[in-house]
């Protein structure tokens, strides 16, 4: 049969309500049986299927199932057989490990702020098709079958040279095939789009030229999401595969891929944005579709990353309307698929652009003096001991203070009630620090929703939405703010709580921003403005903070950027452009800070390794870095260019299990043999919020244990 006229190449699988994040937390908790969980997800993904068939994605296999209870590339790995798991709470070891067993490392899906499980290619490989089989039966929509294709999901593996087993797994696709009853399958393949470290675009073409070629690619829709692709493109039309989908958000990307393009593969445009919330321009869209021939039109990447409908949110008039979420999206593609004559409405959408309120100056400079060396001996006088302990800054958010937070906002506890709330939580988060030994210490965040949308709700230029969730990876979801117009801080966003904090110690306590690359890059920027100009904005605000902390006596202040290698262009001829701007919103920051105020920055759950350099570009006194889960690896890639502390982190926050001692003793131990002990900060990879406090006291106990172990064992005493 032929391709949809109109598909997409992924949607949200958390639900409207998150229902599929409150299934996993009750199944994880013990409080529903694997039955119970498996009937609440069944229901969701029938509800799921029949709104998108009234959303108009009514054709036979326009819809993708693109299922996965925690990650789809865990998913396409257990389906294909890398990894092997018989029974539902095994699969789950695998993503968050367990008292017995360390989960599979975890890091970022390409250029977006969803994270994925990183399969690991050792042994024999069996596939698995009665799971895409079972996803099939249970519904009577006719959906399309999804996994991760052959090469990219080798590519993002990890083991002693994962395309070497190419073979092996395509052999085990193409029993998948086989097997299994659909007429058509969807392979998603963004590694044909960027530029790896440990593999050449050529070995990924001919790896791409070698595995399809091997498959039957008649029935085969691929999709290249998150940029251009490159001679991957023509691999796969050599290979004849039945449809192919290309991202063209690039303006020039039409022209070359009409010029490529063979008859015998179905063309899908992607030319609805799924990354922003910015309603498309229609009428510019319908032009590059109608110079595409007979192409059925799809969005440029999976709705995974937006939010699932913007009905229902109180967000002012002169910008709601101008925005469109995952269903809006799929109404786009319908619209624009019909043509001009059928849909004039639609069109009218075609001037839709972000709201502009008020010029921002920005005149900072953007290098810290003096240089990291006479900071360190002037940062003496804080008097911090070797192998100091501290955490990333969130503390456990009980369902105490969420309830608090909601009467607050209900009008049920006045704003001087709500504040006595969240300093008896402050006084108890110092108490239990003070009593566990840390070195330096948190506030614990009790007053933060989120780290970006706490600082959007103060800041102007932001709206905020009220059940804008995106899933983030297994269970978590954020609410991406919307940039609309030009970022300024009308008043002191954490001062308050870090001086409070402050009062009931005299250890010290760091102050605690997000960096304006992270608030960039995990909000939906403005689409009529560049990155780096709202970048630039936010950085100016934040260092009014900065210098704010400093005049009530904060002498360390942590600016968190786990994004920045999350925006880095996938391209690599990009990407010297993009750290130029980032890395100086980021300086911006902290530029005039004082030489004895310590300046910390935290960086997670991405490869590092490819921008060491920019790393330590960002010139902060203390760079603490995920690094559990790849158990040190990422200190390999230390070069004499990175001449600060570090805090590579001990302690996976991302897993439920508590690490003994010996464990963080043998990672401490590992981090030494990279980095001198004059430099090392021992702390979590993250921070602590989605945990609970009887684990985080255990884990935290162990932590500072484990220090002391090894100070003793190396002759120190503390």
């Amino acid at each position: 049969m032929g391709f949809p006229q109109v598909t997409i190449e992924g949607y949200p699988r958390i639900g409207r309500n998150r229902e599929l994040k409150r299934a996993l937390e009750k199944y994880w908790k013990g409080e529903v049986s694997e039955e119970e969980f498996g009937a609440a997800v069944r229901a969701l993904r029938q509800d799921t299927y029949r709104r998108l068939v009234d959303l108009g994605l009514d054709e036979d296999c326009a819809i993708p199932a693109d299922v996965a209870l925690y990650d789809h590339v865990l998913e396409t790995a257990l389906t294909v057989g890398i990894h092997t798991a018989d029974s539902l709470e095994e699969e789950f070891v695998l993503a968050r490990g367990n008292d017995e067993r360390a989960p599979l490392e975890m890091t970022k899906w390409f250029d977006t702020n969803y994270h994925y499980i990183v399969p690991e290619v050792g042994g024999e490989i069996v596939p698995r098709p009665e799971r895409v089989q079972k996803i099939l039966n249970e519904t009577d929509v006719k959906v399309r079958p999804y996994l991760v294709g052959p090469v990219t999901l080798l590519a993002l593996s990890k083991g002693e040279d994962p395309l070497s087993r190419l073979d092996d797994v395509v052999a085990a696709y193409r029993e998948i095939l086989n097997a299994v009853d659909a007429e058509w399958f969807q392979f998603a393949e963004p590694a044909l789009v960027a530029d790896f470290a440990h593999v050449s675009e050529e070995e990924l073409v001919a790896a791409t030229r070698k595995a399809y070629g091997e498959l039957d690619a008649s029935r085969l829709f691929v999709s290249l999401p998150y940029g251009k692709a490159g001679a991957g493109l023509e691999a796969l039309l050599e290979a004849g595969v039945g449809a192919i989908g290309v991202d063209l958000t690039d303006a020039g990307e039409a022209a070359r891929v009409k010029e490529i393009w063979t008859d015998k593969t179905r063309l899908v445009a992607g030319l609805i944005d799924g990354r922003n919330v910015w309603a498309a321009d229609l009428r510019a869209r319908r032009e590059v579709l109608e110079g595409l021939g007979n192409a059925s039109v799809s969005t440029t990447v999976s709705l995974l990353h937006v939010p699932h409908s913007v009905e229902g949110e109180d967000i002012p008039a002169d910008v709601v309307n101008k925005l469109a979420f995952a269903d809006e999206k799929i109404a786009e593609l319908v619209a624009l698929q019909k043509g001009p004559l059928e849909a004039p409405e639609a069109y009218a959408q075609a001037d839709r652009v972000a709201v502009k309120k008020k010029d921002v100056e920005v005149r900072i400079a953007s290098a810290r003096t003096p240089a990291f060396p006479e900071r360190k001996e002037a940062q003496k006088e804080l008097d911090l001991p070797l192998l100091p302990t501290t955490t990333i800054g969130s503390f456990p958010q009980t369902g105490e203070i969420r309830a608090a937070r909601a009467a607050h906002r209900n009008g049920e506890l006045d704003d001087a009630q709500y504040e006595q709330r969240l300093r008896e939580e402050i006084a108890g988060v110092i108490t239990l620090q003070e009593r566990l030994g840390l070195d330096v210490l948190v506030h614990g965040e009790a007053e933060r929703n989120d780290m970006v949308q706490y600082f959007a709700e103060q800041l102007d230029g932001f709206v905020v939405t009220q059940n804008g969730w995106v899933q983030s990876y297994g269970s978590r979801c954020t609410r991406p703010p919307i940039v609309v117009g030009d970022v300024s801080r009308p008043a002191p966003m954490t001062v308050k709580w870090a001086q409070y904090a402050q009062s009931l110690t005299d250890k010290h306590v760091k102050g605690m921003l997000t960096g304006p690359v992270t608030i960039l890059a995990w909000s939906f920027p403005r689409a009529d403005v560049p990155l780096a100009v709202s970048a630039e904005q936010i950085g100016a605000a934040l260092a009014e903070e900065v210098k704010d902390l400093e005049d009530a006596g904060i002498q360390i202040i942590q600016v968190d950027e786990p994004a920045l290698r999350e925006l880095l262009p996938l391209r690599k001829n990009e990407r010297a452009a993009y750290l130029e701007w980032a890395l100086n919103a980021f300086r911006s920051v902290h530029a005039q800070a004082r030489p004895t105020t310590q300046i910390h920055t935290h960086l997670c759950y991405s490869e590092f390794g490819e921008i060491i350099d920019a790393v330590a570009a960002l010139d902060a006194d203390v760079t603490s870095i995920e690094a559990a889960r790849s158990r040190m690896e990422l200190l390999e890639d230390l070069n004499d260019t990175f001449v600060s502390d570090i805090g590579p982190g001990i302690y996976d926050i991302h897993s439920p299990r508590v690490p003994g001692v010996a464990e963080l003793v043998e990672l401490i131990n590992a981090a030494l043999r990279s980095v001198d002990e004059e430099r090392l900060w021992i702390n979590p990879d993250c921070g602590l919020k989605t945990r609970g406090y009887a684990e985080t006291e255990a884990a935290l106990r162990n932590l500072v244990l484990a220090r002391d172990e090894v100070l003793y064992t190396r002759g120190h005493e503390h």
